[in-house]
């Protein structure tokens, strides 16, 4: 046998219109808060997707940006120089040298596959978002007006006291004891070196008599 279905409560007339008229009186007792922009800036999220800055001193022209982007908004020239050898003997090296990376942000979606793939640290989120132009055309913005926005980049977030040093800062920070250790002592190693041609220089005291 089916089981009976709840009987419904019976609705109040304008119970509905009572809802909503109480939402409002308590929304009308409350201090308005007007956000004063542009003359007062809003505070963002650290967080904030706003435009993808470059930081082109780290980008080796590897075009895994451009290839992994969905909308094919990034746009990537370059040339290879010949490098000489660093030492005698060594052979020659070829680089990718940058000479345009555009993105344009009519097409863009801002999902940051570009900035999640880099892996040179080239891209990064800027929470700046006043770009807005009057001609589609304009909102191609070249490797320029990226490196400006760089440096609205936030800081990264301080590590928790209790996370594992990062291999990174710790392979960095063992090379630089070492080399101030070998420091150290090549200076030691000129210290005695130089008392010791000090003292074949002065004259003993019989050798003055003499």
């Amino acid at each position: 046998m089916a089981e009976s279905l709840p009987t419904p409560r019976p609705r109040i007339p304008g119970s509905g219109l009572a809802k909503g008229l109480a939402v409002t009186l308590r929304t009308m007792t409350r201090k308005t808060v007007t956000a004063q922009y542009p003359d007062v800036q809003p505070e963002l999220p650290p967080r904030s997707r706003g435009v993808i800055a470059l930081f082109e001193e780290n980008c080796t022209v590897c075009m895994l940006c451009a290839r992994e982007c969905p909308d094919w908004c990034i746009y990537i020239d370059s040339h290879k120089e010949t490098v000489p050898a660093a030492t005698p003997g060594g052979r020659e090296r070829s680089r990718n040298v940058l000479d345009r990376f555009a993105i344009d942000f009519s097409l863009c979606m801002y999902c940051g596959i570009c900035i999640e793939v880099c892996p040179f640290d080239a891209l990064f989120w800027s929470p700046e978002f006043e770009y807005a132009e009057t001609d589609i055309l304009e909102l191609t913005h070249e490797r320029d007006k990226l490196r400006e926005w760089m440096w609205t980049v936030p800081e990264p977030p301080a590590l928790d006291p209790g996370a594992e040093e990062p291999k990174e800062i710790a392979a960095a920070r063992k090379t630089a004891e070492k080399l101030e250790a070998q420091r150290i002592k090549e200076a030691e190693q000129a210290q005695r070196a130089q008392e010791a041609q000090h003292s074949q220089q002065v004259p003993t005291e019989e050798e003055g008599e003499e």
